[in-house]
């Protein structure tokens, strides 16, 4: 069975762009991160950046994952672990 999913990005059929209202930039923020880790972009993008941009990227998505998960939380929904690891 699949454990990650990706069916906002299909099945959106609203405005993509921010700045507008809470909801659209939700909307918008989801859009963008299920089109950038595309297997087939991410095989493109992940040669042409930086040290520096991996790095940036990386600490950027650590820091969100942190502020915003508890730990059961990042096990379960980020890392994908088994119940009976968690």
């Amino acid at each position: 069975m699949t454990k990650h999913s990706h069916r906002f990005v299909e099945e959106y059929d609203g405005l993509v762009g921010f700045g507008l209202d809470r909801e659209t930039d939700e909307n918008t923020v989801v859009y963008y991160l299920q089109k950038f880790s595309d297997d087939e972009l991410m095989a493109i993008m992940k040669q042409r950046m930086s040290d520096d941009d991996l790095e940036a990227l990386f600490s950027l998505l650590g820091d969100l994952l942190k502020k915003c998960l508890s730990e059961e939380e990042y096990h379960a929904l980020f890392l994908k672990d088994d119940e009976e690891t968690v």
